[in-house]
């Protein structure tokens, strides 16, 4: 049993009405549960394969989900890095293997099952690439149309490639992210469409479960746990899937939530650090990090929440900083990801340094997308491939010159 409740007044909506945030207040609406009626016992879950859908007594899906096997992610202990900033105990979920390559998958499958118990017959949502990808693939999987809205320019083209290819229809606007969103809302409002951007409560549903893998693969609640912030979706659904497995008793305590921003793209830092109630907008977001060159987060009245209600922080990382991280997880860990997703370990080396970590720290740190997401950005960094004649001394030439 559940319902939706607005996370500002209070106010509550039944789980079949199609609505986004509340009619009171305009605030967000978050999935409520009565938690004294869910009594699976933790056995239960651990007797399951990783995934998703192992948690589903805590999910709103009553019909067979439309699923790709997404979740059962990798969490990588970062040796070397982390003995290079001094953490010891510094680990990597990657959500970039996931069945699209990012985590947004873990929001798909519940949205796009949602809208199917819900009767929609088209789901739609604007992008900065990963959303589009995975939102195609799964409305493929169900066999519905999916409308997909993009900043022109702004997207990595693997992740348009993704969309075209899972048959969405693609549509580049010229604006940015936020004004793509606005449009998509007002398509779906006006023409019953199914909105399955995060400002959905039921896409963050299954995006919250990356926190439960985190807690079952380490074996323990981190001290802190560290994820890119864009929309913000991502760090307010695994603070609200951890406060669950609180309320439940299956974990004592919830870890010290942090979010990492690119300099060029930076609301939720700012707030934080002028203790502000909510976020200024930042009007042209610009990053390398396209996945989270977002000005106007929509759920950050729900980060903000997370990260001071557990003691958590905010950082801003320069681009140069990611894209040094992006370099330093694959040579030295082996580790491929785009370059939003190297934000959250170039914060905590950042977060280390300045002391605000404690280096006896369990950190883990989330790893939103595949490398080959971006593979563009990643040609840029790197040198061209070494070109010879077909004969083995030139070979060997080149091999002892290196």
């Amino acid at each position: 049993m559940y319902r939706l409740t607005c996370v500002n007044c209070g106010e509550s909506y039944r789980p079949d009405e199609i609505i986004y945030t509340c009619r009171s207040c305009g605030h967000l609406l978050a999935v409520e549960y009565d938690l004294d009626s869910i009594t699976v016992q933790r056995e239960v879950w651990n007797h399951r394969p990783l995934s998703v859908w192992r948690y589903r007594e805590l999910l709103p899906v009553t019909i067979p989900p439309v699923t790709l096997h997404e979740g059962g992610t990798p969490l990588y202990h970062l040796e070397r890095i982390g003995k290079e900033i001094g953490l010891p105990h510094l680990y990597a979920k990657h959500e970039g293997m996931n069945p699209t390559g990012s985590f947004k998958d873990r929001g798909m499958t519940v949205g796009v099952s949602m809208a199917l118990q819900l009767g929609k017959t088209t789901v739609a949502c604007a992008s900065t690439g990963n959303t589009s990808a995975s939102l195609a693939a799964y409305a493929a999987k169900a066999g519905i149309p999916a409308v997909v809205l993009l900043p022109a320019g702004k997207v990595a083209l693997g992740k348009v490639a993704q969309a075209l290819m899972h048959g969405a229809k693609v549509i580049s606007i010229r604006g940015n992210f936020d004004r793509a969103l606005e449009m998509t809302q007002e398509l779906c409002l006006s023409h019953g469409l199914y909105l399955l951007n995060s400002i959905n409560p039921f896409r963050l549903e299954g995006q919250k479960t990356i926190g439960f893998e985190a807690v079952d693969q380490l074996g323990e609640v981190p001290d802190r746990l560290v994820l890119p912030v864009g929309n913000a979706g991502n760090i307010s659904a695994v603070h609200k899937g951890l406060s669950e497995l609180l309320a439940l008793g299956f974990i004592d305590r919830l870890p010290m939530m942090t979010g990492i921003q690119a300099a060029g793209s930076s609301p939720v830092v700012r707030a934080i650090r002028q203790g502000l109630p909510e976020v200024v907008p930042e009007r042209s977001p610009e990053t390398i990090a396209t996945a989270i060159r977002i000005g106007a987060p929509v759920n950050a009245e729900k980060a903000l929440a997370a990260i001071r209600k557990t003691g958590g922080t905010a950082e801003m990382v320069t681009d140069e900083e990611i894209l040094a991280m992006q370099r330093d997880l694959a040579r030295k860990e082996g580790i491929g990801v785009e370059p939003a997703s190297a934000a959250s370990v170039a914060g905590v080396r950042k977060l280390t340094e300045a002391g605000v970590i404690d280096r006896t720290e369990r950190v883990v740190c989330v790893v939103t997308g595949h490398l080959l997401k971006d593979p563009e950005t990643v040609i840029r960094q790197c040198e061209a491939p070494t070109e010879i004649d077909a004969d083995l001394r030139s070979l060997l030439s080149v091999l002892q010159s290196s």
